[in-house]
């Protein structure tokens, strides 16, 4: 198996250029899988992965008073402020999640799930912009197409992008920030 670092994600964006928009990404299993464990991650590691200078509101502000915060004014300081600092989730979310793209902790998983993640793997799904997720379908496509008033098919651009840790923590930055995370992402570089 490939190392955390090198092993990637594929997503396949469907784009109207014209409204300089993704309409949705075709996602496979491991994507959907990623995306669900994220909602599986302690606050204290998101503020940590997103730094607490990239955070929105006062999280950032609460983490770093912990981390400042002299040792001789908690209970048991070792304990405590790793607990806080360093939080830890069922089933290594953490690893799960962020770092899913690489090594999965299958044992783990398959004590969760039963199977191996939370999806099925023979179904290929469809993440809308707002990250809805559900299985992909041709009537569903061409529906959206309607719902999203596209009158040019030509204008319809389809690009592969690869999700690594760098995109992942984008993609969960931009998931607390935004309604259109995948155009956030992966047209405007956010």
């Amino acid at each position: 198996m490939a190392s955390s670092s090198t092993t990637k994600l594929s997503l396949k964006l469907l784009i109207d250029t014209n409204a300089e928009k993704v309409l949705f990404a075709e996602a496979s299993k491991d994507f959907i899988d990623f995306l669900f464990n994220l909602l599986r991650l302690p606050i204290g590691t998101v503020i940590r992965l997103l730094t607490k200078n990239g955070m929105v509101g006062c999280l950032g502000k609460l983490y770093e008073s912990i981390e400042n915060l002299n040792d001789t004014y908690l209970l048991n300081p070792t304990q405590h402020k790793e607990a806080l600092l360093k939080p830890t989730a069922p089933m290594n979310s953490m690893s799960y999640a962020v770092t899913y793209v690489g090594e999965k902790a299958e044992e783990e998983v398959k004590k969760c799930s039963g199977e191996g993640g939370f999806v099925k793997e023979v179904v290929t799904y469809m993440v809308m912009d707002d990250l809805v997720v559900q299985p992909m379908s041709t009537i569903s496509s061409i529906t959206l197409l309607n719902k999203f008033h596209v009158k040019e098919v030509g204008s319809l651009q389809e690009k592969v992008v690869e999700v690594g840790m760098e995109e992942g923590i984008k993609l969960l930055k931009a998931s607390l920030l935004y309604k259109n995370v995948l155009t956030t992402v992966f047209l405007k570089n956010v």
